[in-house]
């Protein structure tokens, strides 16, 4: 297990271009040399073709980007540091961050008896908000039952949860109140739609609608990964 900060950024399509600029000038130099920094990815949106017959929720985020230290003290430690509000204070205007750190969780696809590295260049990154009616149950429902059958989907290559941390708010960012993250990670977009069509995929959804009840939006997106540290 390994401790993230998730920072997302949410605004319109016309803002691509100032968010782009951004992170490129600004937020990967900075955060690249944060200390007890231990992997650094950066998501956006695929550039198509992506498809999942169960849901369509578009492509969302401007961008993702998941900070990776070893505790949550490592965490907490480098966001104390200038080099993480230095990019943030020259944020243009009109794009809109959230900042949540969680606890990351790996498990092992079928056939193998461990989590492998994360390597797969496609990822379909999907959030449980808040509120659901008994959070607790709710999470534990999903870890039990859900991973297990996500490892099945024919080609994956990693089956990821993300817990949050309490107590940590970076730099004053506003929170994106998860319950819950999952990531699943597919080496082509073309391995993901056949995933997508797959029996597996049916009882997933069947899954879902056993979840314990909840009543806060779930949105997944179809995202290509860089790896920028680590």
């Amino acid at each position: 297990m390994a401790s993230v900060l998730e920072i997302a950024c949410r605004a319109s399509a016309d803002q691509a271009d100032n968010a782009r600029g951004w992170y490129r000038s600004e937020a990967i130099g900075a955060w690249s040399s944060l200390p007890g920094l231990t992997a650094f990815d950066l998501y956006v949106p695929s550039a198509g073709g992506a498809r999942d017959p169960m849901v369509d929720d578009g492509s969302g985020l401007l961008f993702l980007m998941m900070l990776e230290f070893s505790s949550p003290a490592a965490l907490e430690q480098a966001m104390q540091s200038p080099k993480f509000a230095a990019p943030l204070s020259r944020l243009p205007a009109g794009l809109e961050l959230s900042a949540d750190a969680m606890e990351r969780r790996a498990y092992p696809v079928a056939g193998e008896t461990e989590a492998m590295p994360l390597s797969a260049l496609f990822s379909y990154s999907v959030r449980y908000h808040r509120p659901a009616d008994d959070e607790a149950r709710f999470v534990d429902f999903y870890l039990t039952n859900h991973p297990p059958l996500l490892a099945h989907l024919p080609g994956i290559r990693n089956v990821i949860c993300y817990l949050p941390l309490r107590g940590i708010n970076p730099a004053g960012l506003p929170s994106a109140d998860y319950m819950l993250g999952n990531e699943v990670a597919f080496d082509t977009i073309e391995a993901f739609n056949v995933a997508m069509a797959s029996e597996t995929r049916r009882e997933l959804r069947a899954d879902f609608a056993r979840f314990p009840r909840f009543t806060g939006p779930t949105t997944h997106y179809p995202m290509d990964r860089t790896r920028l540290v680590g």
